[in-house]
């Protein structure tokens, strides 16, 4: 095994161990007090580093986000404070 290959893998098991750990602090703010609904979007996106499953979940995250920001907001990209 390479040099090169060897670093490969220890960056995608350091990204697995740090995204799997903030992932499952972010699950348990679901029922502890905490900003779960930050935390679980962070961790995908940290996973989403390596992972091709994790950019899915993310594409999927961001375009429900957007979703629910036009449905809050109205689908007007001029706010109060646009025209200026």
């Amino acid at each position: 095994m390479s040099r090169g290959s060897i670093l490969r893998v220890l960056r995608r098991v350091a990204v697995l161990v740090g995204g799997g750990a903030l992932l499952a602090v972010g699950v348990a703010m679901i029922v502890l007090p905490g900003p779960a609904v930050v935390v679980i979007p962070a961790a995908i996106g940290v996973l989403a580093i390596e992972f091709e499953w994790a950019r899915r979940w993310l594409r999927s995250i961001r375009a429900t986000a957007l979703r629910a920001r036009h449905a809050l907001l109205g689908n007007s990209e001029s706010g109060p404070n646009r025209g200026a």
